[in-house]
């Protein structure tokens, strides 16, 4: 990594690795570890629990649709202050709730402030601000998500039984709002252009067009490529929501297999500073037929082999995955459709991502419900991966040509 790049660009890329921080509390792998508390404490069985849970985040993407559009028009600094604020409510919302119905709205706000919304305007940032470099500017911020999988779901899992898991949430919101606010609103409180570019605001997309959201939802290549959004959000998505359930059906401790968590976020972190490399250098394009594959085969080592290694072994295959996707889609979607609506262009790709989050839970849920546990699911959704990696390599055989940025550009 360039180290003048590195310390030119250094607050900037900071304000994107602590937006992705900051989206941690509601992503899955840090709310489920609460899954048997809060399916205890309302009484729900796992297809009840995996309902809520896809109800409330199908509700987040469809806002998100709408919403994303806004990293276009509002500064980041005055957006990501208003999504903390409403982030750190939900949390004491999380707290001191104890009816049913209003769960569904508490998970829908931490699904679309959290993993929607402020991820949403950190990688849309990194998108807009950066060109040559994006791809590894990308991977930086990524880098966000990575230490928040590292810690904190370890961390939640270690003050659950000491101070309770509403006390938890309060903590969240304090977080939230004395840290993570201040220091966005400081980090990201002037704007920042590409330079070495006639358009220091935006550029056009491959094919010389300026690309709108309306024109992207007709194009036949991205609506062939939601299947490979969709499908590494629903399965990596499970793998972490299903935790309680995979615990029970193995034998396994929950607070030994959040011990695979550094693991996962470790890889995670090497391969998307490598693939944000090998983007900048020959495009998204060679990444994208292979991304997915690691993934399959790491859920399919969950179920047939009992030795706790086997979750290990599945959460690094799964980062590998992981890693790629967070360099690849930031840089995609703004390479391939240009930057003048990048926010609802990859709103709309956001959206799908979260669509497969949840209908991820509630699918599993249902059948673990039937009778089918997560082991006897992992291999359709194995072979899964195989048949949508084919129809990867089928896009980029039908992409436009890359065409290179200019080696001054930053």
């Amino acid at each position: 990594m360039d180290r003048v790049f590195l310390q030119a660009n250094a607050r900037w890329l900071s304000a994107g690795v602590v937006l992705t921080l900051c989206s941690s509390f509601g992503q899955t792998y840090f709310i489920s570890i609460f899954a048997d508390r809060i399916m205890g404490e309302y009484g729900l069985t796992d297809g009840q629990w995996g309902a809520i849970y896809t109800v409330a985040t199908l509700a987040s993407a469809a806002t998100l649709l709408f919403a994303g559009s806004l990293a276009d028009r509002v500064r980041v600094s005055r957006l990501a202050t208003l999504i903390l604020i409403g982030y750190a409510a939900i949390a004491v919302g999380m707290a001191l709730n104890e009816n049913v119905y209003v769960l569904i709205f508490l998970i829908f706000g931490l699904r679309f402030c959290g993993q929607g919304m402020i991820s949403h305007v950190g990688i849309t940032a990194m998108a807009r601000w950066f060109r040559a470099h994006r791809g590894r500017a990308v991977a930086i911020a990524g880098l966000g998500y990575s230490v928040g999988e590292a810690l904190l779901p370890g961390a939640a899992a270690l003050a659950e039984p000491l101070i309770g898991w509403r006390t938890t949430w309060l903590v969240v919101a304090a977080l939230l709002i004395l840290i993570f606010l201040p220091f966005v609103a400081w980090l990201a409180r002037d704007e920042r252009s590409p330079r070495g570019n006639a358009d220091a605001d935006h550029h056009p997309g491959r094919d010389g067009h300026t690309w709108s959201r309306r024109d992207v939802l007709r194009h036949r290549l991205f609506l062939a490529l939601l299947p490979a959004v969709v499908a590494s959000s629903f399965i990596g998505t499970v793998v972490f929501f299903q935790i309680a359930h995979i615990a029970g059906a193995m034998g396994w401790q929950k607070l030994e297999m959040t011990a695979a968590y550094p693991v996962y976020a470790g890889t995670t972190i090497g391969v998307s500073l490598l693939a944000g490399w090998a983007v900048d250098r020959w495009g998204p394009d060679r990444l994208l037929p292979w991304f997915l594959l690691p993934l399959g085969m790491g859920v399919a080592f969950i179920g047939p082999f009992a030795g706790l290694w086997s979750w290990f072994l599945a959460l690094g295959l799964s980062g590998i995955t992981t890693g790629i996707a967070h360099a690849m889609w930031g840089a995609y979607w703004a390479e391939i459709y240009g930057t003048r609506h990048i926010g609802g262009i990859k709103a709309i790709a956001s959206s799908a991502m979260v669509m497969g989050s949840a209908i991820g839970p509630g699918i599993t849920g249902f059948v673990i419900d039937l009778g089918v546990g997560f082991a006897g699911q992992a291999p359709w959704m194995a072979a899964s991966v195989v048949a949508i990696s084919l129809l990867n390599a089928w896009v980029v055989a039908r992409l436009p040509a890359r065409t290179e940025p200019a080696e001054t550009a930053v």
